[in-house]
């Protein structure tokens, strides 16, 4: 709101910083992508593109779960992983101490797929290796269609758990994909346009 009110009434306060116009302060050598560099023709805006971007990440949401209801009925384990961390993924742009917490409550209170001790096992080892945190998803998956495995003769067990671990993996990413691929060139459309920018300065500041 800040921001807002400054890009209003005063907005040359808020021009210079929010504005990408290069330092003159320091030389500095040629870059590969600087200030100066024309933006792409992928990352411009266009109403068709989005609409295939939506298009596309919707086929790749509802197709892999049809495949899941159609193989293993309504109320199987690798289907109720696909719907939770669907919705666990749109909570992803808080980081994933934001998820996690949301994540901890449905695989071990609702669903019962890990033990609290398992849980914190997996965010020991995501806190311990190299790569983003949300990966436990991955530990989650695997541990729950282990404990609930759909395949349930001798070794189809591990194929059980493997799977769980695909699936909560591409359901929970697969929508961030999709936030960046269509919302990139509308965030790369507002660069230059001071009602847009001027919120975002005062949020850095």
């Amino acid at each position: 709101i800040a921001g807002a009110l400054l890009a209003r009434w005063v907005p040359h306060s808020v021009q210079s910083v929010a504005s990408h116009a290069p330092s003159t302060d320091t030389p500095h050598a040629a870059a590969l992508i600087d200030d100066h560099t024309p933006t792409p023709a992928h990352a411009h805006f266009s109403t068709r593109r989005l609409l295939k971007v939506l298009v596309t990440g919707l086929l790749l949401w509802c197709v892999p779960m049809y495949m899941l209801w159609l193989a293993f009925g309504l109320s199987n384990t690798l289907l109720q992983m696909a719907w939770f961390f669907s919705k666990a993924a749109m909570m992803t742009f808080g980081g994933a101490y934001a998820v996690l917490p949301y994540v901890y409550q449905g695989a071990v209170d609702t669903f019962q797929w890990l033990t609290p001790q398992q849980m914190i096992d997996g965010l020991a080892l995501g806190e311990s290796t190299p790569g983003p945190l949300i990966m436990v998803v991955s530990f989650v998956g695997y541990l729950g269609a282990y404990v609930k495995p759909v395949f349930t003769h001798g070794d189809a067990v591990w194929y059980s758990a493997a799977l769980g671990a695909v699936v909560a993996t591409w359901f929970t990413f697969l929508p961030s994909f999709i936030f960046i691929l269509a919302g990139g060139p509308l965030v790369e459309s507002t660069q230059h346009q001071l009602r847009f920018t001027a919120p975002l300065t005062a949020i850095t500041a």
